[in-house]
């Protein structure tokens, strides 16, 4: 295990992508599923429950999404422990960094609607219902893979660097989960055929989503700010939440209007397949192979289309058939799609 936290920890600090979502982000998500969470135990295994605004939604969401259990699992290199609210183990020792801690809750109100910040601090201070764990709370570690195994859903922000280890790990488990990554992420080995396969899909936000960010993140020229308390934030253009929870988004058709020539729909040089600049530009009447955006993964619907793999090095891994190149100039990574016939 002590490589694995050594690794975590490094990925953290040299990849520089520990995000921390805002409530709204993830209030505007998950309203899209309420109906999958009533009598679910919620697992996020975040940087910091007792700070973090996934653990915080739920908390004060828990009787109106009608959940059977929360645990937020921290880990405990976390940048903001500590920083906001003074809490407290069940053995009555202050929370300190360097430590992973549980927070293990199956009741704490009677209220029918959403729970008040007050009474979640009151909450957390004098229920004894935060545990110190053994190790420091690498979600591989094998006491945080126990909770795993008892949860039914999964919702976190991991660090970007790890995205695939997650996933990986939720599906080795067979769990569903709600999770923010990064849109690259798409065509990595562990994730297309996931995708390819209709075994996990996007959610609703795809694009920007801004982020607090810790301390020590060194300022960006482009997509970084402080506020006037202090705080530092980036927002990223290619966020994406990646899901196994069913929408009503993935049911959704793309309409399409342009019709199929040879001149706007080039063909690859190396590859029966042709090129579709944009999605509003599919045409309506060709049933070969197209080479499209990766963002057709946000627009996608398995009975429409079927996904034949993707063109981006043609040696990444088995998915990856061609480079995509047209008259010698290659061109962005593209998803190769067809369409069915209806």
């Amino acid at each position: 295990m002590a490589n694995k936290n050594s690794n975590l920890q490094s990925a953290k600090n040299i990849k520089d992508d520990e995000f921390y979502t805002t409530y709204e982000t993830i209030e505007s998500e998950v309203s899209h599923y309420v109906r999958h969470f009533a009598g679910k135990t919620v697992l996020c295994n975040c940087d910091d429950p007792f700070e973090s605004n996934f653990c915080k939604y739920f908390l004060k969401n828990f009787n109106v999404l009608k959940l059977h259990r929360l645990i937020c699992t921290s880990y405990g290199a976390s940048a903001v422990v500590g920083t906001q609210i003074n809490l407290f183990d069940d053995t009555h020792q202050n929370l300190k960094r360097g430590a992973g801690y549980v927070l293990d809750v199956t009741k704490f109100s009677d209220a029918v609607g959403e729970i008040s910040d007050g009474a979640i601090a009151y909450f957390l201070q004098t229920s004894n219902v935060i545990k110190k764990l053994d190790g420091n709370g690498d979600f591989r570690s094998a006491e945080c893979i126990e909770y795993l195994k008892i949860s039914d859903i999964v919702v976190t922000n991991p660090p970007f660097s790890l995205f695939k280890e997650i996933v990986t790990e939720i599906m080795r488990y067979h769990k569903k989960f709600l999770i923010i990554g990064n849109q690259n992420a798409i065509t990595y080995k562990e994730i297309f055929p996931l995708i390819q396969n209709n075994e996990v899909w996007t959610g609703y936000r795809f694009g920007e989503m801004k982020f607090r960010v810790p301390e020590y993140s060194m300022p960006r020229k482009y997509r970084y700010w402080v506020d006037e308390s202090g705080q530092k934030w980036r927002s990223l253009g290619n966020a994406m939440w990646l899901t196994n929870l069913d929408n009503d988004r993935r049911h959704e058709y793309v309409t399409m209007t342009k019709t199929y020539n040879s001149e706007d729909y080039p063909k690859y040089d190396n590859y029966d397949a042709i090129n579709v600049r944009t999605i509003r530009e599919i045409p309506c009447d060709y049933y070969g192979i197209m080479g499209v955006p990766i963002t057709i993964i946000n627009k996608y619907n398995s009975e429409q289309f079927e996904i034949v793999g993707e063109a981006n090095h043609g040696s990444d891994n088995e998915f990856d058939l061609f480079k995509p190149t047209i008259k010698g100039k290659e061109i962005f990574k593209r998803i190769l799609i067809r369409r069915k016939i209806q």
